[in-house]
């Protein structure tokens, strides 16, 4: 296995590891994790170029790409890898540095958005509430729009397919704890 040379590059690399216990170095670029991933058309940077760039510590093109945001996690990218290498894992990893750094590239910022609502939302109530998820997305995303959807409330309620509140669960607070847990972690 290649060690990582240079600072800018250790550092990140020390960064990710610390994240996800991945090691970038064993990634040889054989490219078919880009070749198989189903929304690379979607993303400004491919996947195994994302790993490469983290090879070379380029800590401000990660970390403000779309692509890291993209990623669907499908883990189509990891079984297809002769390393097994778990793109969608560092992709986790490095949603996390940027948000905590604030470096959410502009176009991703819907998506970001996303993931804090759906983490408030479970942290709140143990489990997710689809009107919690929306509502708070909505002011988060879209703040004149959030009672642009009102009207299709009455029907889904008369179907059973929508609650105002979620119904609890046992471990709502452990729920809370791990949440909480891994927030921390995040932000170290």
């Amino acid at each position: 296995m290649r060690e990582i040379t240079g600072r800018a590059c250790r550092d990140l690399a020390r960064e990710i590891h610390e994240h996800s216990g991945l090691q970038v170095e064993e990634c040889y670029q054989c490219g078919k994790c880009t070749a198989g991933c189903p929304v690379a058309d979607e993303m400004d940077i491919p996947p195994n170029v994302v790993v490469r760039l983290c090879q070379l510590g380029q800590r401000d093109r990660v970390l403000g790409s779309k692509t890291i945001w993209v990623c669907a996690a499908c883990q189509t990218c990891m079984t297809r890898c002769p390393q097994e290498f778990d793109i969608a894992k560092l992709m986790d990893a490095l949603r996390q540095i940027s948000h905590r750094e604030g470096r959410v590239n502009p176009e991703a910022a819907g998506m970001a958005h996303f993931y804090e609502a759906f983490l408030d939302v479970t942290r709140r109530f143990g489990r997710l509430s689809e009107v919690g998820l929306t509502a708070l997305y909505k002011m988060k995303r879209f703040p004149n729009e959030v009672m642009n959807d009102v009207f299709l409330a009455p029907g889904l309620m008369s179907r059973g397919k929508l609650h105002l509140v979620p119904k609890g669960i046992k471990g709502a607070s452990s729920v809370r704890k791990i949440i909480d847990r891994c927030m921390k972690e995040s932000h170290r």
